[in-house]
């Protein structure tokens, strides 16, 4: 594999001056068309505009918000100033929102209104109060010292914030040189990007992410595709997640190809959009595909133009790959599967794989990517046939988690491989399959959940004396979370409560989703608790009332 040596900063300048007339970026539900040419300039504003305001090189600027048109302007135009941009789930909380927010060094933060139930900007000004009498840029807030701006992503006013409007034009009026010595100076081995994942010790880890690893990703899951310029992508996926940010966009600027975006997903908006954009290729995880082929205009839509795309999150049901395949027209769809650490990608199926191998299997090593199963205990390889974790080594393996180097070396050994977690198995053929997980991670709807996270925020609750989150069967989203409590005598708790405690402090998808009040967990022989008999148990009893799977 020839290894992309670049920036995205650069990589846009060089694609912007090879086709400026070409769209980069497409929303069809409002008719805005970025092309290359234009999106640079508006970039290179940002990017101006963000030096205007004081931050600088090596700053960690950050952003919650949809898959709205400005989100791709900040990766970009952070990157190009030699800032590291840090995406925030749109699903935070309050109490995940402060954690990220102190462990992140953040200095500036963009911010929309809103999402679902959630209110960023009284969010914000709940954790921040200091932001509606501060002068904008100079803010000084107590518990979180490292914060200095908030920037909202829209023309309105907000005390104590900058509108994205203000900083383009500040931007405008802005002398170049500076930013382009900038550019010149940044390294493809430099950190361009953090996002948080979860992880068993409780924590939320910032994977850095440079350059090299996201874009030679993009590069490789696009040239699986066969993407060229004349591809047109719809990512209706969130590019809060590598699958947005790397799988979608990294994929599509590598290839010269053009992003039809979806700003949240809706069934119906992502079947209008790949009719009126003409879309060749269509991310999603198995429960977006499920909802537009089972939506009740399906058959109203023009889905001929799609070739390809990518499924990943969780397994995909033989039956809808089949319905993806016959009624969607994406017979070179592919699946992928990684993890962040690994920017992320490090298997995928190849557009001419069988149908048996798109549903059983994760396909094969990403080229220039080494991938092997191990023996967890040894460390040593497995044979072809026998399961160990997944593991794997090469331009894709992250820098490390922020601020973490315990938890750093106990994910990437000294040998450079990167330890997933995961379990599988390797065929003859060099295919590979997930088998199962180390860890005691519920993947529900393709948002990935560790159980202790949640565990000890439950803790803090009053009446709780013991917590064990287990993920339990869901037909509609591969697991759902379910929580096993244990009270302290003479505590009053319902199942409703435990969920009221939980909304608006956590992600809606990991509040516990089914509560079973237990007087004791079964243990082993040495005191340890066998989740794996209360995810049995937990089955059990769902299946018994008509529920779960």
């Amino acid at each position: 594999m020839t290894y992309l040596e670049t920036t995205l900063g650069s990589l846009l300048r060089q694609k912007a001056r090879q086709q400026p007339g070409r769209d980069f970026i497409v929303y069809a539900d409002r008719d805005l068309h970025w092309t290359y040419g234009e999106f640079d300039k508006r970039v290179d504003d940002l990017a101006r505009g963000l030096l205007a305001i004081g931050l600088k090189p090596g700053d960690h600027v950050g952003i919650w918000a949809t898959n709205v048109p400005d989100w791709n302007t900040l990766l970009f135009a952070a990157a190009r100033a030699g800032m590291i941009f840090v995406t925030v789930n749109t699903g935070y909380k309050l109490h995940e929102l402060e954690y990220l927010l102190k462990q992140s060094d953040m200095k500036c933060l963009f911010i929309i209104d809103g999402w679902r139930d959630s209110d960023y900007v009284s969010m914000v000004y709940e954790l921040v109060p200091e932001l509606k009498t501060a002068q904008r840029g100079y803010l000084n807030s107590e518990r979180f010292p490292r914060l200095k701006s908030v920037v909202y992503v829209g023309p309105q006013k907000h005390r104590g914030m900058y509108s994205m409007a203000e900083i383009l034009l500040l931007g405008q009026h802005t002398g170049e040189e500076e930013i382009l010595k900038i550019e010149a100076a940044r390294d493809t081995n430099d950190v361009v990007n953090m996002q948080y994942t979860s992880g068993t010790t409780g924590f939320p880890k910032g994977v850095m992410l440079t350059h090299r690893n996201i874009l030679n990703n993009g590069l490789g899951i696009g040239d699986n595709q066969r993407f060229t310029e004349e591809d047109i992508v719809c990512l209706p996926v969130p590019l809060f997640h590598c699958f947005g940010l790397v799988l979608g966009m990294m994929a599509v600027i590598t290839h010269g190809a053009t992003a039809a975006i979806v700003e949240w997903f809706d069934p119906l908006m992502v079947l209008a959009t790949i009719q009126k954009a003409r879309c060749t290729a269509v991310y999603g995880v198995p429960t977006m595909f499920i909802a537009e082929l089972n939506h009740p205009m399906f058959k109203m839509f023009d889905l001929s133009s799609l070739r390809t795309g990518i499924m990943a999150g969780s397994p995909c049901p033989v039956e809808t790959m089949r319905q993806v395949i016959d009624l969607m027209h994406m017979k070179e769809v592919t699946i992928c599967y990684g993890l962040t650490e690994s920017s992320p990608v490090m298997t995928q199926t190849r557009y001419d794989d069988s149908l048996e191998v798109k549903v059983e299997t994760v396909g094969r090593a990403l080229p220039g990517v080494e991938v092997t199963i191990r023996d967890p205990e040894t460390g040593e390889e497995c044979p072809g046939g026998v399961h160990g974790e997944f593991c794997c080594r090469g331009y894709n393996t992250m820098k490390g988690y922020y601020k973490m180097p315990e938890e750093t070396a106990k994910c990437v050994d000294r040998d450079g491989w990167l330890h997933s977690g995961d379990l599988g198995v390797k065929d003859q053929d060099g295919y590979f399959r997930v088998t199962g997980r180390i860890k005691d991670m519920i993947i529900r709807g393709g948002e990935n959940v560790y159980p202790k996270e949640i565990e000890d925020f439950l803790y803090t609750m009053p009446g709780i004396k013991d917590v064990q989150i287990i993920g339990v069967p869901s037909k509609k989203y591969g697991e759902e979370v379910s929580a096993f409590i244990i009270l302290h005598p003479d505590a009053q708790v319902t199942e409703e409560d435990v969920k009221d405690f939980c909304r608006g402090q956590i992600s809606r998808f990991k509040i516990p989703k089914y509560v079973f009040f237990v007087d004791s967990y079964p243990l082993t022989s040495s005191g340890k608790i066998q989740k794996y008999l209360l995810r049995e148990r937990g089955a059990k009893r769902l299946a018994e009332l008509g529920m779960g799977t």
